[in-house]
């Protein structure tokens, strides 16, 4: 048995409604691609979960039908999260590595609850910018300089130069 198919065997989310006790989640939502579940047991009301029915581990991994659906399918999954809930907006994580297969978290948001804006470890603090816009920046880890962010952004641009014929990229300023 290949690798691939031994972590499909092994994987948790691929047993699909049959885990859901034990993931203490209740499906909600399928389609041929797609299946969605709701916990049982969250701190939000409402906190989901989008996996793809097909075992695909990671988000780098996503092809074929599911990645050709994911934008419609989380829109309108997250429409109706913030109407059944009364939420605010709905946040969306990637996290994967808790779990390999490909599993969107869907949280929706109201003031007061128990969800933050900290994407980041550590002390943060909160910098207000002249848009209005709140910045939150770590005390405990200096951002990284902005020469290697720079050189990172072009090298993405350049590898993505060519993605969708047709479809033009804005450049990068210098």
């Amino acid at each position: 048995m290949s690798d691939a198919e031994q972590s499909r065997q092994n994987c948790i989310l691929c047993r699909g409604a049959e885990a859901d006790q034990e993931l203490g989640v209740v499906q909600v939502w399928e389609d041929s691609y797609w299946r969605m579940t709701t916990s049982l047991d969250a701190e939000v009301l409402g906190f989901s979960y989008l996996e793809p029915k097909r075992h695909i581990p990671h988000i780098t991994d996503l092809d074929g039908e599911e990645a050709r659906t994911l934008g419609e399918v989380l829109a309108q999954l997250t429409t109706v999260l913030r109407e059944e809930t009364g939420a605010e907006l709905v946040y969306v994580y990637v996290f994967g590595g808790g779990v390999a297969h490909l599993h969107l978290h869907l949280a929706p948001h109201r003031t007061g609850d128990a969800l933050n804006t900290q994407i980041i470890r550590g002390e943060v603090s909160e910098e207000k910018l002249a848009s209005g816009v709140t910045r939150y920046v770590s005390n405990d880890f200096p951002p990284v300089p902005v020469e290697e962010q720079r050189a990172a952004a072009l090298r993405v641009q350049q590898h993505l130069a060519s993605f969708r014929s047709g479809y033009r990229m804005a450049s990068l300023p210098m």
